[in-house]
């Protein structure tokens, strides 16, 4: 809504600031006016995760001094500006004492009311924050009252957050219908279309395999990998033509989300979706219930940390363990020096054994009753020459991972783990990273490790060629997530972005633990910035892209085991220690509670001076 105010009102963790900058992510500069200074630890770390979840093109400007100062950045933004103010808390505590407050507010106000810009403030409820019961604590309630009377008289819409849930308490006067021209964006088509669809097999359906190839496979010889390339190619091309589904599924319509599956709806995937939060009030209950577990020593550790993710996911206090993960394993290629070191039939190998129940990622989820889907991806064209793929196969692809993650949802799935078995994930990654965050190329890049155990530097000198090379030709390209997609990242990639979007719009959490996830997720944030908050990094094996995009998203992780069994392995390691960590925090007996005064027993004596 360009030119638009919106006022934000909310408790303390209520998500307003998160809601706030969600209504303004499709923007494509964003000046982030700060009002808050952080004189302790604890408010800096607040701090920190808000910047961290912020897109690295906006601009954070410091406004914790002189009241005018944020008069001033309202006031002066031109017409194609989008401000945003978080708060007005802040704000008001620099006002306490003086005795030009009103007019202060008065001028803020009116500067919210002319400003030819957009502007969203994120301001506290008064009712719903901590106010000390002193003759400070009671001004600085008057005047935050007066204040946000004072702005939502000046504003356009007004929202209130309750539990992360927005309420409309003010809403814009309707414009004048304007017919929109056609979409150019491909949404849901019931014909085959030019790009090639992903093709989707599930492990436990024995689909994708011809008796041969398989026998070749498992007698390790190249003509078997061959042949079992050309078996999957075949199921690829039978595949494609069902793809989407004829019959779209209709239960999730019941869900409680704010994103209908995408098939339902038609919807395009853009930047600014209205995607679910976390319940901050079962994450702050599991805390509660954590501390009061009678467990000696340090209890369950940075284990912990697994339960209050689960609970905010789940929206209860005290989490049940993951019975139905589902693995979604992206086979794609790529062309070009990126790819340097990888083979494409060991590739193809890996996703064939899953497949089959074999190799370390079928072992692993048919011991733990791990749903897996081979989703067979476009190869991604040389990102040195051009883009890897086009605006429309990036958008084909976004929306058929959004259709994964509504298939899992639809299938009982409760939370899904990303793995990957394309070649040259890693180059790619790196260009990802790079391109949004101007980290080093050479600290971005793993090492590699040929299969006679050797370090082979030959092949890591191509892939950062390769990724100097991709980052040249595209350094005029804007920093949209679905551009960078194009130019450098490729169908896979986007299979897993919409995958990580669906579900968060299905409330479904994800683990991540290797490269291609790690791009994903940080692409998705651009998309939705609520999906991070249903994304957690199981292990991030010493990878640096990894332990960078972790870092970014506030999402620590918990291992380092440096296995080498593929992307998605590590999370399935994770898995059964995640679930045992679950399971003790809802069956373990609680501390009983300290009593404020001494039992009264009966027959009891008084005592006598």
């Amino acid at each position: 809504m360009a030119g638009g105010k919106v006022l934000v009102l909310g408790g303390i963790r209520s998500g307003k600031s998160e809601f706030a900058e969600a209504l303004l992510a499709d923007e494509p500069q964003v000046r982030y006016v700060a009002t808050a200074g952080h004189d302790d630890d604890s408010f800096a770390e607040r701090i920190a995760a808000h910047q961290f979840r912020r897109p690295a093109t906006w601009e954070t400007v410091e406004a914790t001094g002189d009241p005018s100062e944020l008069i001033e950045a309202v006031s002066q933004a031109g017409p194609d500006a989008a401000v945003l103010v978080d708060d007005l808390g802040g704000w008001a505590t620099a006002l306490l004492g003086r005795n030009d407050a009103a007019a202060l507010v008065s001028r803020l106000a009116d500067a919210v009311r002319m400003t030819p810009a957009q502007v969203v403030l994120v301001s506290p409820e008064v009712g719903l924050t901590v106010i000390p019961p002193t003759a400070v604590g009671v001004e600085f309630a008057d005047l935050m009252g007066d204040l946000n009377r004072a702005v939502a008289e000046a504003c356009d819409e007004v929202s209130l957050i309750v539990a992360g849930q927005p309420q409309t308490l003010k809403k814009a006067a309707p414009k004048p219908k304007v017919t929109p021209p056609p979409p150019t964006i491909w949404s849901a088509p019931s014909v085959p279309i030019a790009t090639p669809a992903v093709t989707v097999t599930e492990a436990e359906l024995g689909v994708a395999t011809t008796a041969a190839a398989g026998a070749a496979l498992a007698a390790g010889t190249t003509a078997g990998a061959e042949a079992s390339a050309a078996a999957a190619a075949t199921s690829a091309e039978t595949a494609a033509a069902a793809w989407p589904p004829a019959e779209p599924a209709t239960a999730a319509l019941t869900e409680s989300t704010r994103a209908l599956p995408i098939l339902e709806t038609g919807m395009v995937i853009r930047p600014g979706m209205d995607l679910p939060i976390h319940d901050d009030d079962s994450r702050s209950g599991a805390e509660k219930h954590l501390s009061r577990l009678d467990i000696p020593g340090s209890g369950l550790g940075d284990l912990a940390r697994i339960v209050v993710f689960a609970a905010g996911t789940q929206a209860q206090a005290v989490p049940q363990p993951w019975r139905q993960p589902h693995l979604v394993l992206l086979h794609g290629g790529r062309d070009g020096d990126g790819s340097a070191g990888d083979s494409v039939t060991v590739s193809t190998a890996i996703a064939q054994a899953a497949r089959e129940g074999n190799g370390p990622l079928g072992l692993l989820a048919a011991q733990q009753g791990v749903r897996v889907k081979v989703a067979e991806v476009p190869t991604a064209e040389d990102m040195v020459y051009g883009r890897t793929a086009s605006i429309e196969t990036i958008q084909t692809m976004l929306t058929q991972g959004w259709q994964l993650a509504d298939d899992a949802a639809d299938s009982g799935a409760d939370v899904i783990i990303i793995g990957s078995c394309s070649p040259g994930a890693d180059a790619m990654a790196a260009a990802v990273v790079s391109r949004i965050t101007g980290s080093e190329i050479a600290g971005l890049l793993g090492r590699i490790v040929g299969p006679d155990g050797n370090v082979d530097d030959p092949s890591w000198i191509l892939r950062a060629g390769a990724v100097r090379d991709a980052l040249h030709r595209s350094r005029d390209k804007d920093l949209n997530a679905d551009t960078i997609m194009s130019e450098l990242a490729g169908p896979d990639v986007a299979v897993a972005t919409g995958l990580i979007l669906g579900a968060t719009a299905r409330r479904t959490p994800v683990l991540i633990d290797g490269p291609l996830g790690s791009a994903a997720a940080l692409l998705a944030r651009d998309l939705g910035s609520q999906s991070r908050l249903w994304i957690t990094v199981a292990d991030h094996g010493g990878h640096p892209v990894t332990k960078t995009v972790a870092d970014i998203l506030g999402a620590e992780p918990y291992f380092s085991l440096r296995t080498g069994l593929g992307e998605g392995a590590a999370s399935l390691l994770a898995l059964p220690l995640f679930n045992n960590a679950i399971t003790l925090a809802g069956s373990l007996p609680l501390k009983p509670p300290v009593l404020s005064a001494p039992p009264e027993f009966e027959g009891s004596m008084p005592l006598v001076d």
